[in-house]
């Protein structure tokens, strides 16, 4: 039996003309903060809060991305990425709260503000190495790729799957946004970490910082898409299609379904945990609240108007999304879960292929 057709001309015409499109948004967004630089009178001036919300979408375009591989590609329709999200913007709150103040006397590590309020006599011991960035940059990737790990090897060994893992991911962020708000775990409780100073020896308050995130965020966009697209368009992509739309028949016909499965879920949360640490220094702050299950399902929200299953969707739903959320959010911010609601349903009932599909009908 073939895994995979040849897709049709047409189909292959598109897909270079997206990605083309896209290579052009990317330049696009790349001299943004040199915009910012021009004269505020100057009429292609772009201001300093549109390259931060900027920054903003490209973290959450990554995220799309990471669901879309596990969504869009293998069939698993997580509702907690955003816990992945979370657990890489903790650790990379962790390595910024290490750099405020002193780094130490007589050897001893400083304790962040928080726990000197909260009366903590030592640095808990899962803190220790936060002070280093490359250590912090591992716990990024490998805290969120160690639970999806976890959570994936013991769901599908069970074949656990469609609403039912579902529920267990959302079961999943659930829990560790109320882990999250404890005071007694060690991480700012539900005031979080905040109050950033400096990364990399850079003040972070400043239009030089804000421009490297920025820059920093769209090449770890540009290169988590070359990843996915190299990784779905192998073998290993074609058998994991083929996983998703009959997983049973792929199983019979001797491949290992759970070790593929479980290669695109772990690569999935370590790109989302990615996105998170990426978002953090920009954005300020990190707390409890971004496990929130209603984060994740706005995330399988871009993906489905995107257009599931195609990596240019996920990136544009993202945009488009949180696009419409600023600007609604500013304009008629009682309006915007009503808006979310009806976009999901709207998409569902009569784009269920996204905005990719109802380009691909024009040009056809």
């Amino acid at each position: 039996m073939s895994l995979a057709v040849a897709p049709p001309v047409a189909d292959a015409r598109l897909r270079l003309g997206l990605r083309a499109g896209l290579g052009i948004f990317v330049l696009l967004l790349g001299i943004m903060p040199l915009l910012n630089l021009l004269p505020v009178t100057h009429p292609l001036h772009v201001s300093d809060f549109l390259v931060s919300v900027t920054g903003k979408w490209i973290c959450y375009a990554i995220l799309a991305l990471s669901l879309d591989l596990a969504w869009g590609y293998a069939g698993i329709l997580s509702l907690g990425h955003g816990a992945f999200f979370a657990l890489g913007g903790y650790a990379m709150g962790m390595h910024l709260m290490r750099l405020i103040g002193p780094r130490g006397v007589y050897g001893h590590p400083v304790l962040p503000d928080f726990m000197v309020f909260l009366g903590y006599q030592e640095l808990p011991w899962y803190w220790l190495g936060f002070d280093s960035f490359p250590f912090a940059m591992l716990m990024v990737l490998l805290v969120p790729g160690m639970l999806a790990l976890i959570v994936g090897f013991l769901s599908f060994r069970s074949r656990i799957t469609g609403v039912y893992l579902s529920i267990l991911t959302q079961a999943m962020t659930f829990a560790l946004m109320l882990a999250f708000f404890r005071n007694d775990m060690g991480f700012g409780g539900n005031n979080g970490f905040t109050d950033f100073k400096e990364l990399l020896g850079f003040a972070l308050n400043t239009s030089a910082a804000r421009a490297g995130l920025f820059y920093a965020s769209l090449v770890a966009l540009v290169l988590s898409f070359l990843i996915c697209l190299r990784l779905t368009r192998s073998k290993y992509g074609r058998v994991l299609t083929a996983i998703r739309d009959a997983e049973s028949r792929v199983r019979f016909l001797g491949y290992n379904t759970t070790s593929h499965k479980l290669f695109a879920f772990v690569l999935s949360a370590m790109l989302a945990g990615l996105a998170g640490a990426l978002y953090v220094p920009q954005v300020g702050i990190i707390n409890p609240g971004e496990f929130s299950p209603a984060n994740s399902i706005e995330a399988v929200i871009w993906v489905a108007v995107g257009g599931r299953g195609t990596l240019v969707g996920a990136v544009l739903g993202a945009f488009t999304v949180n696009g419409l959320k600023t600007w609604l959010t500013s304009a008629a911010p009682d309006l915007w879960l009503f808006v979310l609601g009806a976009l999901f349903v709207a998409v569902t009932l009569f784009l269920p292929k996204g905005l990719i599909g109802l380009i691909k009908g024009r040009v056809q």
